[in-house]
């Protein structure tokens, strides 16, 4: 790209979990070294940029996600010096290095909330969102934790109640506060001035909150069955959502301005209006691209896909997407989706190009370039606090976060000499990084050549999408001018009828007498346009 100002626009990044991707102490646990040891893997799949999911000081009550010291690396990861090497190594490579920022909330032994919770007169008394009982004793209003049970935690010293929409270690700042603000902005300068590229920001959405504490209402939506969690029953108007994120996200931007090639991919959290806030969120000057969950679940049909697509561009032109199919908070899409594939390599290639050719920026996790499965975990293998409380509702998020499996044959497939905090299982030694290696028909073969066919299609990176009327389970859409993708998302055998052109990149998909024939989960991206 001309303007390296723009390098993020069409991206693809490679989410990396520290603590699941090489350990390199022995001790169980990845670490930064751990990661420079293995970036040339990285580098040489073809992706733009790394983002590293939380290194910073912290209790680990969330693995991470509830930060102790902003601006410092938990030992559990290495050193500060340790981070530098990485991002020398990074750069040497050609890897963008986006870095997570949890701002929303912090841990609860922070100095700053350590100091708030003693008293209501003290410097950082307002610094966290603190609220009295109603007469009877209980929280101010009815909102709920992600992670079960109410929102709030009474702190008997204040005679008060503390938001955390997570969990009770996790309280949550108070961003009407100009002061909270300020600081969080130089915590994020201090990681700029060591040359990271730019941030991912987890729950952009929920930094403020509704200064009147009003009540949110139930979810009007009818749904099939009964929710798993209180959380999900509420519609969060009041405790996220708020108007004032958009001037915060302003300042936020401003602050990334003054640096050269920097970006900013916010996290959007909500089951109402995802797709709408990503846009709202990355028009004008504010965040560079947005991600939601709308392809993070269940949904795996043509027109779910093409929903989404058109839904963000039609509303947010001057917006930007970043989507996803896997991450470190969801099952792995390969199990995710089993029901619509042939194979798991079938699968996992099929989700590979459909990935990699849509409107956007694109972000893969770590372990989806081996078409790695979902990890069946039992009830005590569990670190999880969402799997803790919900099982077997919900059996949390450890199954995507097990280890990465290096060499097949190797104690914890390469991972650590040690016992790793999450255990490694058959399943996911079987697609292991040196018994694809060499393979040129294996999963990973295929990422590294579809990544190389998006870095040479300038079209791929950034042409408009134009959705053809094919039926399901047929996906087809152009992009740009001169490349028609289509999808067989189904078991079953499809043709469609193709006036010329020659396929550039397939699966399971041949050209006869003007037929593209597609066997289940195939696809082929032809240089012509379907008749």
């Amino acid at each position: 790209m001309s303007d390296p100002s723009m390098w993020w626009k069409g991206s693809v990044t490679y989410q990396i979990y520290p603590r699941s991707f090489q350990d390199s102490n022995g001790d169980g646990i990845g670490d930064l070294n751990g990661i420079t040891r293995r970036l040339p893997h990285v580098a040489e799949l073809g992706v733009d940029a790394i983002w590293l999911s939380p290194f910073f000081t912290s209790p680990m009550m969330d693995m991470g996600y509830d930060v102790a010291n902003y601006t410092d690396v938990d030992p559990l990861f290495g050193t500060l010096e340790d981070f530098k090497t990485l991002l020398r190594t990074a750069h040497d490579l050609g890897l963008k290095v986006i870095i997570d920022q949890v701002l929303s909330h912090s841990s609860d032994q922070h100095p700053f909330f350590r100091e708030s919770r003693l008293s209501r007169e003290n410097s950082k008394a307002d610094w966290y969102v603190w609220a009295d009982p109603n007469e009877d004793g209980t929280p101010p209003n009815n909102w709920q934790s992600v992670f079960g049970g109410p929102g709030w935690q009474w702190e008997p010293r204040r005679q008060q109640y503390y938001l955390h929409n997570f969990l009770k270690e996790q309280p949550d700042f108070n961003f009407h506060n100009p002061d909270v603000q300020e600081w969080l902005l130089n915590s994020m300068r201090f990681w700029l001035d060591l040359g990271v590229d730019g941030f991912r920001l987890d729950v952009v959405n929920y930094y403020f909150h509704d200064a009147a504490l009003r009540s949110d209402p139930p979810d009007h939506r009818k749904k099939d069955q009964r929710e798993w969690q209180p959380y999900s029953m509420q519609y969060h108007i009041h405790s996220k959502n708020q108007p004032e994120n958009l001037l915060f996200l302003e300042k936020m931007r401003s602050l990334l301005d003054e640096y050269d090639n920097r970006a900013l991919v916010g996290e959007v959290g909500d089951a109402h209006h995802a797709i709408e806030m990503m846009g709202q969120y990355t028009s004008g000057r504010r965040l560079h691209m947005a991600y939601s969950f709308e392809m993070l679940g269940p949904n795996y049909t043509a027109g779910h896909f093409r929903q989404q697509l058109e839904e963000f561009f039609e509303k947010s032109p001057q917006g930007w997407p970043c989507w996803a199919f896997s991450n470190h908070d969801t099952p792995r899409h390969v199990s995710r989706w089993q029901e619509n594939a042939v194979s798991q390599e079938a699968l996992a290639k099929q989700a590979c190009a459909l990935l990699l050719s849509l409107q956007g920026s694109v972000c893969i996790y770590q372990g989806e370039e081996l078409g790695q499965t979902e990890t069946e975990l039992e009830y005590h293998e569990l670190t999880d606090p969402q799997g803790l409380t919900f099982w077997p509702e919900n059996k949390g998020r450890d199954g995507c976060r097990t280890p990465m499996t290096w060499e097949r044959q190797s104690t914890n497939g390469g991972f650590s000499e040690t016992a790793p905090w999450l255990p490694v299982k058959a399943p996911q030694l079987a697609n292991s990084v040196d018994g694809q290696q060499q393979d040129t028909e294996s999963v990973l073969a295929f990422y590294r050549q579809m990544l190389r066919f998006r870095q040479e299609q300038a079209s791929l990176r950034t042409a408009e999408t134009t959705f053809l009327e094919v039926s399901p389970p047929l996906l087809a859409f152009t992009r740009g001018k001169d490349l028609t993708c289509v999808f067989n998302l189904s078991t079953n055998y499809c043709e469609i009828p193709l006036n010329g052109g020659s396929i550039e990149v397939a699966y399971a998909a041949t050209l006869d007498q003007g037929m593209l024939k597609l066997s289940g989960n195939g696809f082929a991206l032809i240089s012509s346009q379907l008749t």
